[in-house]
C-alpha cells in the first residue's frame, strides 16, 4: 500500500506490487494462468478484473506492464476498477519515505499519538493529511521564489565560478520543512500566515527506474 504525500500533489494509491511466480484466474471458477505470462514483451500492458493467489484468493485488479529498460515486469494489485489505475502512478513509490518521516519523526510525531482505536487515528490522519497539504503548499511556494544560481551574477574570475562544477545540487530543505519555517516564524511575529498554493506535476507516464 503506497500513501503519498509530495510536493505537488496528494494522493492515495492503495498498489501493492507482487512477483510473477503466481496464478490468476479471470472467472471464479474459470482456468489458471500464469502471472509470469501475462507481459511477456517489453512495451506489453495489461490490466483487467481477476483473481489472484490460490491459497488465499484475492479478488482484484490487476495492472501488468513491462518497460524496454525492466528486465521483470511490474505486476500490481489494487482495489481501483480498471479505468481508474495506472500503473505508472507505481513509479511515485520513492515518495512515500519523505511522507513517513514528515509524518511521524520528522514532522507531526505521529509515533508518539499511542492511538489504538481506528475511528480516533481516521480522525487523527485527516488532520495530518490536510495539516501536511497546507505545510508544503506554503513550502513549494516559498521553494518556488529561490534563486536557481547566482553564479551569473558574479564576475567570470570569481572563486565561486572556478570551484562550480555546474551539476543541479539537491535541495537543502524540503517544501515540508521550508514552509514549517515559514509558519512558525510568522507566528512567532505575530504576522498572517499565508495559505500557500499548490502546483501539479503530471502523472508520471512510465514506470520510471526500477530499484527492487
Amino acid at each position: 500500500m503506497i500513501g503519498l504525500i509530495s510536493r505537488n500533489r496528494i494522493s492515495i494509491l492503495p498498489y501493492l506490487r507482487i512477483n510473477a511466480g503466481g496464478k490468476y484466474r479471470l472467472e471464479p471458477t474459470g482456468a489458471s494462468h500464469l502471472l509470469s505470462e501475462l507481459v511477456p514483451h517489453a512495451g506489453d500492458a495489461w490490466r483487467s478484473p481477476l483473481e489472484c493467489f490460490k491459497s488465499n484468493p484475492l479478488v482484484c485488479t490487476l495492472l501488468a506492464r513491462r518497460d524496454a529498460t525492466h528486465t521483470d515486469p511490474w505486476l500490481i494489485v489494487t482495489d481501483l476498477v480498471p479505468v481508474q489505475a495506472d500503473a505508472c502512478g507505481y513509479a511515485l513509490r520513492a515518495w512515500i519515505e519523505s511522507g513517513f518521516k514528515d509524518t511521524k519523526r520528522g514532522g507531526w510525531q505521529w509515533q508518539h499519538t499511542q492511538i489504538t482505536d481506528p475511528a480516533r487515528a481516521a480522525r487523527h490522519w485527516l488532520a495530518i493529511a490536510v495539516a501536511t497539504f497546507w505545510v508544503v503548499s506554503v513550502g513549494g511556494e516559498a521553494d518556488a521564489t529561490l534563486p536557481v544560481s547566482s553564479l551569473a551574477e558574479l564576475p567570470d574570475t570569481h572563486i565561486a565560478r572556478r570551484r562550480s562544477s555546474k551539476k543541479s545540487r539537491p535541495r537543502l530543505l524540503s517544501c515540508f520543512r521550508r514552509g514549517w519555517i515559514v509558519l512558525i516564524s510568522k507566528l512567532i511575529g505575530g504576522l498572517s500566515v499565508p495559505i500557500g498554493r499548490f502546483y501539479p506535476e503530471p502523472w508520471p507516464t512510465s514506470l520510471g527506474k526500477d530499484t527492487t
